[in-house]
């Protein structure tokens, strides 16, 4: 278990590991947290300006300010780590991953403040697995839950925004959406992200991280090869890396 044994910096500014739990949880909040479309406009048209794989890596890292807030207060954070670690894995080939199951009738409390946020995560989780493998264009939109989900957890809320910002910034500068279709074309249209180029854990968490192609492969390869494929449930060591 090598990969995610350190904590990023600006998770640790953020004050997400070892925080009380401050945060509201209501059956309204985990409600708009589920079904959060409509609601967000503005993000949703940023979100869908990012490519495929840009999107799933948003994604992983945005699950990871979530495996870091639980990590030492549920049991289910190992769960967590193994799908992110899969998460990237599937940036790479998909064919080498697992489906990200989730089981709707799980037996924990999703009203409870902890199990809740976790079991939304993994239902939106196993949705973004399911749209990324797919090529659906909804895929951007769908991590839009993940991301207000991990914000509302956060206790400094402002470190958060600042990431964000930052880092979609320059997603949408080095990894702009490809699929040139209408937005009427979108639903019956799928984006073809073999050709997307790969990201890396890196872009999102270190700063000293100068973005190039061959750059993210090697650390996007690093990081997978430290899987434990014995371990991890959901990763399976089948196919040649993609962008070997």
């Amino acid at each position: 278990m090598k990969n995610l044994k350190k904590i990023p910096k600006i998770i640790v500014q953020a004050k997400v590991a070892d925080h009380l739990i401050d945060y509201k949880w209501t059956p309204k909040i985990m409600e708009k947290l589920i079904d959060p479309v409509g609601e967000n406009e503005g993000l949703e048209h940023i979100l869908n300006q990012i490519s495929h794989k840009a999107s799933m890596g948003l994604a992983a890292a945005t699950l990871e300010w979530i495996f870091w807030r639980f990590k030492e207060l549920s049991t289910k954070s190992e769960d967590i780590r193994q799908r992110i670690e899969t998460m990237w894995s599937s940036i790479e080939n998909p064919e080498n991953t697992n489906d990200l199951v989730f089981d709707i009738e799980l037996d924990f409390p999703a009203n409870n403040y902890i199990d809740g946020p976790i079991w939304v995560s993994l239902m939106n989780v196993r949705m973004i697995d399911i749209l990324y493998k797919k090529g659906s264009n909804f895929l951007q939109t769908e991590t839009l839950g993940l991301i207000l989900l991990a914000r509302h957890i956060t206790p400094k809320k402002k470190t958060f925004d600042k990431w964000f910002d930052d880092n979609i910034n320059k997603l949408i500068n080095f990894y702009p959406n490809q699929n040139l279709n209408s937005v009427n074309d979108l639903e019956d249209s799928l984006y073809d992200y073999s050709k997307d180029p790969v990201i890396c854990r890196e872009f999102f968490f270190d700063s000293s991280f100068e973005y190039n192609e061959e750059q993210s492969k090697k650390a996007l390869s690093d990081f997978i090869s430290n899987i434990n494929y014995q371990k991890n449930q959901y990763c399976i060591k089948r196919k040649e890396y993609a962008s070997a």
